[in-house]
């Protein structure tokens, strides 16, 4: 009996999975490849997604371009805002109707643990990593390790173990 729930458990998270991909190649723009869903995820008609994107929990508000490069991966509960309020010249106070919209750029092989915000406006470098929890309010270079609220740098990948992995294509 054990066996045989086991066996209905995998299948239906296997279709579970299938169906997300498939919901989420539906909300972009565009894809470039591989897509992988393991939680719940939102994206937007102006999300535009690289080769082998995995996400294991994502939402994305607003409606500025978002842009994720290739072997991207998210932990569980992150959240992309890129659209604010028109709150400094608007017409009312504290906030009018209209809003702003703000593009993300994320680069090739970017890591977002658990729960990362990203805001509006801001580029994250190719190899970066955001610790889980971080609120990501302004650029982060390529290579940097990142965390906190607002994301501060703290350290860097070391760049040469990277790129030799980058070369010999070992991504995951």
């Amino acid at each position: 009996m054990k066996f045989v729930l086991k066996k209905l458990l995998g299948i239906f998270r296997n279709a579970q999975r299938k169906a997300r991909v498939a919901i989420v190649k539906s909300q972009v723009a565009s894809y470039k490849g591989k897509v992988s869903v393991g939680g719940p995820t939102r994206l937007t008609r102006n999300t535009y997604l690289g080769n082998n994107v995995n996400f294991n929990g994502l939402v994305i508000s607003g409606g500025g371009k978002v842009t994720i490069g290739d072997n991207f991966h998210s932990g569980p509960g992150c959240l992309f805002i890129c659209q604010n309020h028109n709150f400094d010249g608007g017409e009312a106070i504290p906030y009018d109707s209209s809003y702003i919209f703000k593009d993300i750029d994320i680069g090739d092989n970017v890591w977002l643990g658990s729960r990362v915000i990203v805001l509006g406006g801001v580029t994250i470098g190719e190899g970066a990593i955001i610790q889980a929890g971080s609120c990501v309010v302004s650029n982060i270079p390529a290579y940097a390790i990142a965390g906190g609220h607002p994301a501060k740098v703290f350290s860097q990948r070391n760049i040469e173990h990277y790129e030799r992995l980058k070369s010999k294509g070992r991504f995951h």
